[in-house]
């Protein structure tokens, strides 16, 4: 399996519901560095999984809206636990869409899967994998 990593970061502010979640519950600030890899079990003829460029706007189109953002006041999000689980789908659905649309410089259907990862910090992440 061939892949290409591309990576970018967003500062956001966000809460959570639940007790679970202890002081988490209260507005809290984080700065995620966001790693998407998208795989191919072959490379193209230009022998490339992805346009690494285009793989690089299509994140950076995805975490636009989210950058500086209070995650809790974002009307998709309303009523959601912004947590980096569910992140990690949320930039995977759009970078898929990306892939379907073919705007990564190969057709979308020659790729296996994307894996989005997001570290919370220098010990913690999340990941989401699928296929496209």
């Amino acid at each position: 399996m061939f892949a290409v990593e591309v990576r970018d970061h967003v500062m956001i502010a966000h809460s959570f519901k639940g007790d679970l979640f202890g002081p988490a519950q209260a507005l809290h600030g984080a700065t995620f560095v966001i790693d998407a890899a998208f795989l191919a079990e072959t490379l193209d003829e230009n022998g490339v999984v992805i346009d690494i460029g285009r793989a690089h706007e299509a994140l950076k189109e995805v975490l636009g809206p989210l950058n500086y953002k209070n995650l809790d006041e974002v009307p998709e999000f309303k009523g959601v636990n912004t947590t980096t689980e569910f992140l990690t789908k949320h930039v995977h659905d759009h970078l898929s869409q990306a892939a379907r649309d073919d705007r990564l410089g190969r057709p979308g259907g020659e790729l296996h899967a994307i894996r989005v990862t997001i570290s919370e910090s220098h010990v913690a992440r999340a990941w989401y994998e699928a296929k496209i």
